[in-house]
């Protein structure tokens, strides 16, 4: 069954790049990208979404300050974490928030993992 994954990163080579594995790996399953924080709340309200990922480090609102709005927003939403930064407190934060934390660099293999769960 296809499914929707909103894409959230300021980088639109980031935005890019997942969109590409994810319809190279689920070539029926919609992408929305979000630019921001704001900009995810926004489509988020329009769109029924299945996965998310949030970058953590974006202009304004950062990822792990938007999370819980987007999980009250998409309550059955499965909502991943991207960082290049591997420190404990942004880690203890997601696992705080129910997140799934994916270090990156973003390869295929965690991407799809993330999108097989």
């Amino acid at each position: 069954m296809p499914k929707n994954v909103m894409v959230v990163d300021d980088s639109a080579v980031s935005r890019m790049m997942l969109k590409a594995i994810i319809n190279s790996a689920k070539p029926d399953w919609c992408v929305v990208e979000a630019e921001s924080a704001e900009d995810a709340l926004q489509k988020s309200v329009a769109t029924h979404v299945d996965f998310i990922t949030l970058d953590v480090h974006m202009p304004g609102m950062d990822g792990l300050s938007v999370a819980p709005a987007l999980k009250e927003q998409c309550a059955n939403a499965k909502i991943a974490i991207l960082s290049g930064k591997v420190q404990a407190d942004v880690k203890a934060r997601a696992d705080e928030l129910n997140l799934i934390f994916i270090p990156k660099p973003i390869t295929e293999d965690k991407v799809i993992r993330f999108l097989e769960q």
